[in-house]
C-alpha cells in the first residue's frame, strides 16, 4: 500500500512540475475564455473545450460519489478534497490518494448526505449528462483546432491531462467502494468500472447500496442487563 501512496504522491508532484514548468505558455485570452465558458457567451468556441470544461465540473460529483463514504474511516477531512476536485481537478484528488488509508468497511449510519451521494437516480443523471456532453463534443466539435490550441495553450492542454487523469483515477478507490457494499465476488461490475470514463459512469448506476454499520452500545452493568 505504502508504494501506491508513494506513487500517487510522485505522480501530483510530476503533474504540478509538468502543468507549471513544461506545459505551453498561457495566452492572453485565457481568463476570457474561462468568463465565456462560464457565464457565456459560446458563439465562437469550439464544442470540444466547451465539452471538456463542462466534464471537468461532472465529474468531480463521480468523486463525490467515492469520497464522502470513503471518508467516514479517515482522519482526512474529505469533503475537502471532495469540493477541491470541482476547482483544481486532479490537483486536489491526487494528495487525498497519496494520504488516505484503505478502508473496506463502512461504519455508522447512511446519513441524508451519503444517501444522496449513494443514489443509483444521482448516478443515472451524472452518467447521462457526462455521456450527453461526451457525445456532443465528439461529434460536433472542431479536432484540429483543438489540437492546435492543446499545443499553444497552457489552459486547453492542462485541462485535457487533467480530464484523463481524472477519467482513470476512480480506479484506486474501487475495491474499497465495493468492500464497503459487501461485494466478495466483483466479479463483470468491477471490470467495467476499470474502463477510463465510461466504467465509473456505468458503475456509479449498478452498485450495490451502502448499508449502516452501527455498534450497538453495551449495557453499563453487563452483569444485569436492561430486559429488551
Amino acid at each position: 500500500m505504502l508504494r501506491f501512496r508513494l506513487g500517487f504522491g510522485l505522480l501530483w508532484l510530476g503533474f504540478l512540475s509538468y502543468a507549471t514548468l513544461l506545459a505551453p505558455p498561457d495566452q492572453p485570452d485565457t481568463l476570457d475564455l474561462i468568463t465565456r465558458l462560464i457565464n457565456g457567451p459560446w458563439e465562437g468556441i469550439n464544442p470540444l473545450i466547451i465539452a471538456l470544461f463542462n466534464l471537468m465540473g461532472v465529474l468531480p460529483v463521480v468523486y463525490g460519489m467515492f469520497l464522502y463514504s470513503d471518508g467516514r474511516g479517515q482522519k482526512l477531512p474529505a469533503f475537502v478534497f471532495a469540493l477541491g476536485t470541482f476547482v483544481v481537478g486532479a490537483f486536489a484528488l491526487l494528495p487525498y490518494l497519496a494520504l488516505r488509508r484503505p478502508n473496506p468497511e463502512f461504519t455508522g449510519p447512511v446519513g441524508w448526505w451519503i444517501r444522496i451521494q449513494d443514489s443509483r437516480w444521482l448516478g443515472l443523471a451524472v452518467a447521462v449528462g457526462a455521456l450527453g456532453l461526451f457525445g456532443w463534443g465528439v461529434i460536433t466539435g472542431d479536432w484540429a483546432d483543438f489540437i492546435q490550441q492543446w499545443q499553444t495553450s497552457r489552459f486547453i492542454h492542462v485541462m485535457s491531462l487533467d480530464f484523463l487523469l481524472l477519467s482513470s483515477l476512480t480506479a484506486a478507490l474501487l475495491g474499497d467502494d465495493l468492500a464497503r457494499r459487501g461485494v466478495e465476488k466483483p466479479g463483470l461490475l468491477a471490470k467495467i468500472a476499470l474502463i477510463p470514463f465510461f466504467g465509473p459512469l456505468i458503475y456509479i448506476c449498478c452498485r450495490p447500496p451502502l448499508q449502516s454499520n452501527v455498534t450497538p452500545i453495551a449495557p453499563e452493568n453487563p452483569q444485569n442487563p436492561v430486559p429488551q
